[in-house]
């Protein structure tokens, strides 16, 4: 007996329970992959935002991630224990630090990329390329309706 021989038909064709399954999959691939490559989700998302927006605060960094407070702190001070990204003290708020990505934390992300390539591999194995970009395009139509604030 199979889980799918055991999960009500109601819930088979109910999309939210669908994409709560595929999340479920994707976070288990995901999980599996960035911890033999020596990260977390976290990393590459703290790493990804700074290659993009430049050094930033712990408090940015969390908003622009979707990283709790103190979660950021934690990745942010595994990334540094690595050498991945560096602290310094703001100039306008000594109180705050201001975080930068290193050469070293660049270099990793690249070789992040090419982890989160073999996550989208493993987790969308049993569609075609088309279906993938079409599955894509529909999600983040989905997400971008339910985070656009009118």
């Amino acid at each position: 007996m199979t889980a799918d021989d055991t999960t009500p038909t109601r819930l088979k064709g109910t999309p939210s329970w669908l994409l709560g399954q595929a999340a479920m999959h994707g976070h288990r691939i995901l999980t599996e992959r960035f911890a033999a490559a020596d990260a977390r989700g976290y990393h590459y998302r703290l790493l990804a935002a700074l290659q993009e927006f430049g050094p930033a605060s712990q408090a940015t960094l969390g908003r622009c991630t979707g990283i709790d407070r103190s979660d950021v702190v934690a990745a942010l001070n595994e990334l540094a224990a690595k050498g991945r990204i560096e602290r310094s003290p703001d100039p306008d708020d000594r109180r705050r630090n201001i975080i930068t990505l290193t050469p070293a934390g660049a270099d990793h992300l690249d070789h992040l990329a090419g982890v989160v390539a073999e996550i989208q591999d493993a987790l969308l194995a049993p569609l075609s390329a088309p279906e993938r970009e079409q599955l894509t395009r529909l999600l983040a139509r989905v997400v971008a309706h339910h985070t656009t604030r009118p």
